[in-house]
């Protein structure tokens, strides 16, 4: 079922659920799951698959979070969004973007690029691979903005930001920036490039060092760094 649980049904990873719980409860969330339902009544292809919607938080518990990467939407291809922003499934070609992330993960790293586009062992290594809105319809980009979503996705970065400290946001184009904006630079590790689409990545995605500067941040910490490289099968 697309439309979202109600609190008492609710199905969330503990740590987000105890710290979310008031927002399910809230207004704009009764009106987005009423919205949810609606679409889905009307016969709208929603993505992604109802279980996955949350997969975000699901795989990546609020103490184990040390990275936060926000995306956008999901993506509207069929068979593309599993609730992971960047990523799609085993066996679906991977998207321009995510070529790029790993192009500049290679030469920031010297990490291999793996020939699937799943994300899911960053997820469950501490990478939140968030996006802003949560659901998207079939063949259409955005059609799930402004129902409330940007707002229950900015509760969960304000709490990863008030509530944790040495965190590392890496905020790849315009949109994540305005979302990022509130974060403390002070308490966290707060990166900025253009976003890692064919369109923007050359005016300075690509050489922005992200990856090697958040080790180099956790390394000065004492703490070891997130491992990136990704197996060279993902899980289907």
């Amino acid at each position: 079922m697309v439309a979202m649980p109600k609190p008492k049904k609710l199905e969330l990873e503990r740590s987000w659920k105890e710290r979310l719980e008031a927002e399910f409860r809230a207004h704009y969330m009764q009106q987005l799951s009423a919205f949810l339902r609606q679409r889905k009544r009307a016969g709208a292809r929603i993505f992604p698959p109802g279980r996955l919607i949350f997969n975000a938080l699901d795989s990546t518990p609020f103490e184990q979070v040390r990275v936060v990467i926000l995306g956008q939407d999901p993506y509207h291809g069929p068979a593309q969004a599993h609730g992971l922003c960047f990523s799609v499934p085993a066996g679906v070609p991977i998207p321009p973007s995510l070529r790029n992330i790993y192009r500049e993960l290679s030469e920031d790293l010297g990490i291999p690029s793996p020939a699937h586009g799943c994300l899911q062992a960053w997820a469950q290594r501490g990478v939140l691979l968030l996006n802003a809105v949560l659901t998207v319809e079939a063949g259409q980009a955005g059609a799930h903005q402004g129902q409330g979503w940007e707002r229950f996705t900015d509760a969960v970065v304000e709490r990863l930001a008030v509530e944790r400290d040495g965190l590392v946001f890496m905020l790849w184009g315009s949109y994540a920036q305005k979302k990022g904006a509130r974060i403390d630079a002070d308490r966290h590790l707060v990166l900025r490039a253009p976003h890692p689409s064919p369109l923007s990545a050359h005016r300075g995605f690509f050489g922005c060092g992200h990856f090697s500067r958040a080790n180099e941040y956790w390394r000065a910490q004492g703490q070891a760094p997130v491992d990136w490289l990704l197996p060279e099968q993902a899980e289907a």
